[in-house]
């Protein structure tokens, strides 16, 4: 029976490419392998992991305020309870291995682990290494990246690309597009703009729509799939009450992105690891707008890996309300700049990212028996 604990959360960004590992681990080994995720207290994890079917304990940790806040004095105090926890948690369910995906509780789990003894994986989402990863790094066996030259933050020789974990089966191919287009109520006489802003939505694309839709004259000169996320959904909604304007499918969420992707000529999207891991996957033109609240400003440095291939191209997030949707409309109707950046951001597909993984946790209990 081979035991592995999963750490990370805090985000989506983290969770599910922990997730995606967890079930090629079952698909490899099924009742030969048990699994345990450890998140932090109040985070997102606590709920949307044991959702899925799998068991997860909490640590006590939080994440440092980058603003003067009464917080900061306590976080000592829950990172040492939490390293008292983790080493608690690793013994008793006598752990084989410990694999780290970043968030707030991964760091203390993977410290844990190395003092231990136990061997330690880092699975590295962003293409610029956060101050965490890089310290654990340095006794971690393995770190598994996603994107090039991650040997500037990483020992060169425990490099292992991968590309990010996904759940769910994107591919260039994807679903009928004629079936995609029928979902939304779309023609295919016309090119189709997916704007994607995450679960929550993202103010700055919203805001673009807007400040686009007032310029039009009731009917857009293109299809626009508009997700607004679950916080901005009543808002715009309300806004286009007062500005009816055809061509135009808005909703809080995408439930089905197979979809979406497959629908769309031209993508407006944040530029978060796992999205821009699915859009190389679906090999879709992509204009990225990088929030600018991540932490050590990943966004940008996950977008501009792309476009310095010219795989992508970029907008500011303080350009975006002026320039977005216009850029996305003059992208739409180049078929060359079209055809570039799909054959550019297809090369960049890794379709097997959690199977690969896995290969490599399963090297490490090989080495350590």
């Amino acid at each position: 029976m081979k035991r592995i604990i999963l750490s990370g959360g805090g985000t989506g960004g983290h969770i599910y490419p922990a997730v995606a590992v967890a079930e090629a681990l079952k698909r490899k080994w099924g009742e030969d392998v048990e699994l345990l995720f450890v998140g932090a207290e109040g985070k997102m994890e606590m709920e949307k992991v044991p959702a899925l079917g799998y068991n997860i304990k909490g640590l006590p940790v939080a994440g440092l305020q980058r603003r003067l806040a009464f917080s900061n004095l306590a976080l000592p105090f829950k990172v040492a309870s939490s390293i008292r926890r983790a080493k608690s948690i690793i013994r008793e369910f006598n752990a084989d291995i410990v694999v780290g995906f970043g968030g707030y509780a991964s760091a203390p789990v993977l410290w844990a682990a190395q003092r231990l003894g136990v061997p330690t994986l880092i699975q590295e989402q962003n293409s610029y290494a956060g101050l965490t990863n890089k310290l654990l790094s340095k006794r971690a066996k393995r770190i598994c990246v996603a994107y090039d030259n991650m040997e500037r933050f990483f020992p060169k020789e425990r490099i292992v690309m991968t590309g990010n974990p996904l759940r769910g089966r994107f591919s260039a191919e994807g679903v009928d597009r004629a079936e995609a287009l029928a979902y939304y109520g779309f023609t295919a006489d016309m090119p189709v703009i997916l704007v994607v802003g995450g679960s929550l939505g993202t103010r700055t694309l919203n805001e673009m729509m807007k400040a686009w839709i007032v310029t039009l004259d009731g009917e857009a000169p293109v299809q626009v799939i508009w997700q607004t996320g679950k916080f901005y959904e009543r808002e715009m909604q309300a806004f286009l009450a007062e500005h009816p304007t055809k061509n135009i499918w808005q909703g809080a969420f995408i439930d089905r992105m197979d979809y979406a992707y497959a629908a769309a000529d031209v993508v407006l999207s944040r530029s978060g690891a796992c999205t821009v891991s699915e859009l190389c996957l679906v090999a879709k033109p992509t204009i990225f707008v990088p929030s600018p609240n991540v932490a050590e400003d990943h966004q940008t440095k996950n977008a501009m890996a792309l476009v310095e291939k010219g795989a992508a191209e970029i907008v500011r997030d303080a350009e975006a309300v002026a320039r977005g949707m216009r850029e996305a409309v003059a992208l739409a109707a180049d078929g060359e700049r079209l055809a570039k950046l799909r054959r550019n951001i297809e090369k960049l597909a890794i379709a097997d990212s959690a199977e690969r993984v896995v290969r490599e946790i399963e090297g490490l209990l090989k080495n350590t028996k």
